[in-house]
C-alpha cells in the first residue's frame, strides 16, 4: 500500500524551491553580491539608481552630455577666439594639430604647440593652400587673448588656453570660408543646439502631462477631444509643416524671437507620444485602491493627479524625455540646415552645417562637417542615457 505520507508529500508544493523561484522573478536586477535587506527597503529611486549603474553605456552617455552642457555653460571661457570675427587672411584655414613634445636646442620640453602655417597662392590656377612655416606656435592655459563678455555680465580676456603671443593665431578645427574658426564656432553653436532640445521638452512635457493627464483620468468626452486632436498631429507630415511653421518667421526679427518660435514649433509636434503615454498610465491607475481612498478622503482632483498619480510616473517620464531630447536637437539642427530655422548671426550646430552645401566647398573644406559630427555624439549619447533610464525605470521587470 501507499504511505498516505508520501501522498500528502505529492500534493504539498515543493517549498524548498517555491522561495528560489519567487525571488528569482521579483528581484530587481541588480548586484548578486548586494545585501537582500539592504534591497528590501530601499526606494524606487535608489533601486532606479543601482540598476542604472550596471548600464555601461548609460553611464557614458551621461558624462558625454554632462561635458557637452559643461561646454555650453562656460563657451566663452573655452573658446579662444571671437565665433563672429572675420579673417580674410585665414579663408579655408586648415586644421593644426596641437603637439605637445617640444625639441628645440635647449632640450626637450613638454608644452603645447602647433605649427605656424603660410598662405600660398598657385600663380596658375590662383587656389589658395597652407603649408606649415617651421615656425612654432606656442599655447598656454588660462592665457589672455580677446576680451569677451562672460555671460554678459563682465568683460575679461581670460581663455582656458591661448597663444603666448596675442598676434598669433591657431585653428583647432580650421577656418570657414570668412576665416572664423571654426572650433570657437562649434563651442558657440552647443549652447544653442543643446539647449534648444531642454526648452522643447520642458513646454512638450507641460502639454503633454496636462493634456494626456486629463484624457485619461476624466475619459468620455474630454478624453475623445483630446485624442482626436493627438491623432490629427500625428497625421500631419512633420518636416512640410516644420518648413512651412518656419518659413513663416519674418527674417527681420532678432536671434532670441527666432529661437523661441523654432523652439515652440518643434514642440507642438513632439507633445504626443508623451501625452498618450500619460494617458495610458492614468487610465490604468484611476480605479486603483490609492487613487479611491484618495477620493474618498476628500483630495481634490488636482492632488490625486499630481501628488498622487504623477509621481508613480516620474520614472517613466525622464526615460521618455531623455529620448525626446535628440529628436529635438535634430529637428532644430534639420530646419537651420535647410535655412528656414535660425538664421546667421545666430551660431548652431545647424546653421553651421549650412556651410557645408556647397560641394566645392566640401572638397576645399572637408573640416566643415565636424558640427555633424557632434550632432551624432549627442544624439548617441542621450539616445544610451535614455535606453539605460528606460531600463532602470521599472527595475523588477527585469
Amino acid at each position: 500500500m501507499n504511505n498516505p505520507s508520501d501522498a500528502k508529500a505529492l500534493d504539498e508544493p515543493h517549498e524548498a524551491q517555491l522561495p528560489a523561484d519567487a525571488h528569482q522573478h521579483d528581484a530587481p536586477a541588480l548586484d548578486k553580491d548586494m545585501d537582500p535587506d539592504r534591497v528590501a527597503i530601499a526606494s524606487q529611486w535608489q533601486l532606479t539608481w543601482w540598476s542604472f549603474r550596471k548600464h555601461k553605456l548609460a553611464q557614458i552617455g551621461l558624462w558625454v552630455i554632462a561635458f557637452l552642457y559643461l561646454i555650453a555653460l562656460f563657451a566663452e571661457f573655452v573658446a579662444p577666439a571671437d565665433p563672429t570675427k572675420q579673417n580674410r587672411r585665414a579663408v579655408f584655414h586648415p586644421p593644426q594639430m596641437i603637439h605637445f613634445i617640444d625639441r628645440t636646442d635647449e632640450g626637450t620640453r613638454i608644452r603645447p604647440w602647433v605649427y605656424e602655417m603660410d598662405r600660398q597662392r598657385d600663380p596658375e590656377t590662383l587656389a589658395i593652400s597652407y603649408v606649415p612655416s617651421g615656425e612654432k606656435i606656442y599655447l598656454t592655459l588660462f592665457g589672455r587673448g580677446e576680451e569677451y563678455k562672460f555671460w554678459g555680465l563682465w568683460r575679461t580676456d581670460i581663455h582656458l588656453f591661448a597663444t603666448v603671443n596675442n598676434r598669433d593665431k591657431f585653428f583647432l578645427f580650421g577656418a570657414d570660408r570668412l576665416g572664423r574658426d571654426m572650433f570657437s564656432r562649434v563651442l558657440y553653436g552647443t549652447r544653442i543646439s543643446m539647449s534648444i532640445g531642454l526648452v522643447g521638452v520642458a513646454i512638450a512635457l507641460v502639454l503633454g502631462i496636462t493634456l494626456g493627464g486629463m484624457s485619461g483620468y476624466y475619459g468620455g468626452r474630454v478624453d475623445a477631444v483630446i485624442q482626436r486632436l493627438i491623432e490629427f498631429v500625428l497625421s500631419l507630415p512633420t518636416i512640410p509643416i516644420w518648413l512651412a511653421l518656419a518659413a513663416s518667421l519674418p527674417p527681420s526679427w532678432p536671434i532670441y524671437q527666432q529661437y523661441f518660435v523654432i523652439t515652440l514649433i518643434v514642440s507642438l509636434v513632439g507633445w504626443t507620444e508623451l501625452g498618450r503615454v500619460v494617458r495610458g498610465r492614468f487610465l490604468a491607475m484611476k480605479n486603483d485602491d490609492f487613487v479611491i481612498a484618495a477620493r474618498l478622503d476628500g483630495a481634490s482632483e488636482a492632488r490625486i493627479i499630481f501628488r498622487h498619480m504623477l509621481p508613480s510616473l516620474t520614472s517613466h517620464i525622464i526615460a521618455s524625455l531623455t529620448l525626446a531630447i535628440p529628436l529635438m536637437i535634430l529637428a532644430e539642427t534639420s530646419l537651420s540646415f535647410l535655412g528656414l530655422g535660425l538664421q546667421p548671426p545666430a551660431i548652431s550646430w545647424g546653421v553651421l552645417l549650412k556651410e557645408a552645401q556647397n560641394i566645392l566647398t566640401i572638397s576645399q573644406a572637408p573640416w566643415l562637417f565636424i558640427p555633424g559630427g557632434f550632432v551624432v555624439i549627442a544624439v548617441l549619447a542621450f539616445n544610451f542615457l535614455g535606453d539605460g533610464m528606460r531600463d532602470a525605470a521599472d527595475p523588477y521587470e527585469q
